[in-house]
């Protein structure tokens, strides 16, 4: 197993979009990048901290690799908004990779140099692409949130929207239902 750390805006739509990927077997929302040990959520949200609101995806990469990860991040979120997804605004949803591996590093570049030469999107892209230096795991009520609270107006109108997306563009990556 290896593991694979992004930031893509709120990680209640990040962990929704990864976590039915066929070859994850877990994803745990946390904080990393910023400056004070265990942050909590109150923290984080103040903008004060530095650290930003990811995922850490343990994965099997003889089922899915890296590079689809990847792949599946850049095209799940808007990487060119500084800061920004949606109407959530601040540092703490700023677009990362924060690397495990000086293979993850070069694969993310190598990626990020395609979409830029490619003029994939109309702005620039500003993901930022940093080791990973710590991860702190989320207070439990943020895990599986969307699986939970589906039905809570934030997971209908911005969650859901994602994952249907991955369900769309991936279906061929989802896990089998199990019967």
């Amino acid at each position: 197993m290896e593991q694979a750390t992004f930031g893509g805006g709120c990680f209640w739509c990040t962990e929704a979009v990864f976590q039915n990927l066929n070859g994850v077997q877990k994803v745990v929302s946390g904080y990393t990048g910023g400056r004070n040990a265990n942050p909590t959520y109150k923290e984080v949200c103040s903008g004060l901290t530095g650290h930003n609101e990811v995922i850490q995806i343990t994965f099997d990469p003889a089922v899915i690799s890296y590079e689809e990860l990847l792949e599946i991040f850049w095209k799940t979120h808007d990487p060119t908004t500084l800061n920004r997804q949606g109407n959530d605004a601040g540092t703490q949803y700023r677009s990362g990779i924060y690397f495990h591996s000086e293979q993850q590093q070069q694969l993310a570049e190598g990626y990020l140099r395609k979409l830029t030469a490619a003029n994939a999107f109309d702005q620039p892209i500003t993901t930022e692409i940093v080791p990973l230096k710590e991860f702190y795991p989320a207070e439990a009520y943020h895990q599986n949130y969307y699986n939970l609270n589906g039905s809570q107006p934030y997971c209908q109108f911005v969650v859901k929207s994602k994952v249907d997306k991955v369900k769309a563009v991936f279906g061929d990556k989802l896990k089998k239902p199990v019967a």
